[in-house]
């Protein structure tokens, strides 16, 4: 029986295919979630995976579970995930390998004859990105019991439908349930999305922990008033409420970079928001995040603070109607030393590494043994259409990824 192999070529054609799916700037994607090119993508990788020979099934959130059954139907599976939405200045990699490259061992286990004892689920997570409906990935959080089912379907995006009116309109509310059930392992393969692997010259990262981050959508209220004669001690601008937060979290994320923190502005929005007259809501989201879990602390407590003091100079009231913390040490540490072994193994040039950015596996973490590989990209950009990973920068990561899925998908009850 021969040894599975990835089939670069095949793998290729699979993401060429995506590639061409909600194209938005030059090289890039726009498939933002649950849209029509979202759609279109499910489309395509429910019909690979069915053609392939695997069932598949969708949850009540939208994710879909494609199934390559085991031996031992009655063992708890392993879970290869990411997924296939994009920014809305995306690239065509970020959680499209993770998927795509699921897919790829199952179908490398397929061409050598080889059934592990345990099942494979590759799985594509709703709304990863966050970039349509806030926060991001909120279906792999229901999945782990973080959300409730209703509070994620009712989440409202920015054109108008909520989550759930979205996946109606596109088909794709499935009936299975989310999460409740138990899952052996998850694998999540992923772009680094940072400079550290290419600069390098790394072939594979081996995801030991995340940074700890501090997220937080934050509301404020004032009051509607001319911009002209209406004296600026009785002003209640919302929109100054909210730029200076935003100035406020870019000030600590800079108080903490020699060490490596980072604090976000990542958005802000008001209502009128319009020349002669003062806005009178503003709705902010902003984060901080450090390799410390400590120093990752006092930079969410000083969010915390210029929530208020943001508030107060500008007349306003400030709410935070959500917050989110993700990261530290959650990985099995047991399968991050298999993944570290597999590269050693093939003799890649690998090293140990943080994950800075947030990814489904965060919460896959809280219900399962879980660990990430990463994989290089160009100059380290991302959520930019210049967003580049050569055959020879996913390779390794791919090869790693099909040794620990079997590997742990062989391990007895």
């Amino acid at each position: 029986m021969p040894a599975p192999a990835i089939e670069m070529s095949r793998f290729l054609d699979t993401l060429a295919a995506s590639s061409a799916i909600g194209p938005g700037r030059e090289g890039g994607l726009s498939r933002l979630a649950l849209s029509k090119a979202d759609k279109e993508v499910r489309d395509m990788f429910a019909g690979l995976v069915k053609a392939q020979g695997m069932s598949l099934s969708i949850d009540g959130v939208g994710s879909m579970f494609a199934r390559r059954e085991g031996l031992r139907p009655d063992l708890p599976p392993v879970l290869i995930g990411s997924h296939l939405d994009t920014q809305a200045n995306g690239g065509r990699f970020d959680g499209i390998i993770g998927v795509l490259g699921g897919l790829e061992v199952v179908r490398a286990l397929d061409a050598a004859g080889i059934t592990p004892l345990r099942a494979i689920e590759v799985v594509n997570w709703t709304n990863e990105e966050g970039a349509r409906f806030s926060p991001p990935m909120v279906a792999s959080g229901t999945f782990a019991g973080t959300y409730t089912t209703e509070w994620t379907l009712a989440r409202r995006s920015d054109d108008g439908p909520t989550l759930g009116e979205a996946l109606d309109s596109i088909g794709y509310r499935g009936n299975a349930p989310v999460g409740g059930r138990p899952i052996d392992a998850y694998f999540e393969l992923h772009i680094e999305q940072g400079p550290i692997l290419d600069s390098l010259g790394m072939q594979v990262g081996v995801v030991t922990h995340g940074y700890t981050s501090h997220g937080f959508l934050v509301s404020f209220t004032g009051e509607t008033a001319h911009t002209g004669p209406w004296p600026m001690e009785r002003r209640k601008n919302a929109l100054v409420a909210g730029a200076r937060l935003l100035v406020a979290s870019d000030d600590i994320g800079w108080d903490f970079a020699e060490t490596g923190g980072k604090g976000t502005a990542a958005r802000l929005v008001a209502w009128p928001n319009k020349p002669g007259i003062l806005s009178d809501w503003a709705e902010v989201v902003c984060d901080v995040r450090h390799d410390s879990p400590a120093s990752a602390a006092v930079m969410a407590e000083r969010v915390r603070r210029a929530i208020g003091e943001s508030a107060a100079r500008a007349g306003c009231e400030a709410k935070i109607l959500d917050s989110w913390t993700w990261g530290g040490h959650i990985f099995d540490r047991g399968l991050v030393d298999g993944v570290r072994a597999s590269a050693v193994r093939h003799g890649f040039r690998h090293m140990d590494i943080a994950s800075q950015a947030g990814h489904d596996a965060y919460f896959m973490a809280r219900v399962a043994p879980t660990a990430m590989i990463f994989t290089p990209c160009r100059g380290g950009i991302t959520h930019n259409n210049r967003e580049l990973c050569l055959p020879e920068d996913m390779a390794p990561g791919l090869d790693v990824l099909l040794d620990v899925v079997l590997q742990r998908a062989n391990r007895p009850a």
